[in-house]
């Protein structure tokens, strides 16, 4: 399980990403490296929506390991406590 998490991880950082500059540049990365030629003609609110998507997932590869360590921690308290 660990492997599908750290594969959803990436995956997850990587469509951020991609959403997010095409929320700011309207430039859709895959596309760039895949040789896509969809046009994408988005609304300011798409737009807007696709920008904060990408700025989540730079913020997730910052936060995500506090975020996991701040788990494990309350998580090992709530199982010590159980076992009390």
């Amino acid at each position: 399980m660990k492997i599908v998490g750290k594969v959803a991880y990436v995956l997850a950082i990587i469509g951020g990403i991609n959403w997010g500059l095409v929320g700011l540049f309207n430039w859709n990365l895959v596309d760039a490296l895949f040789g896509g030629t969809v046009a994408l003609n988005s609304s300011v609110v798409s737009r807007i929506i696709y920008a904060l998507v990408g700025l989540s997932a730079i913020a997730l590869l910052f936060f995500a390991p506090q975020l996991r360590e701040a788990t494990t921690r309350a998580g090992a308290g709530r199982r010590g406590e159980a076992r009390a």
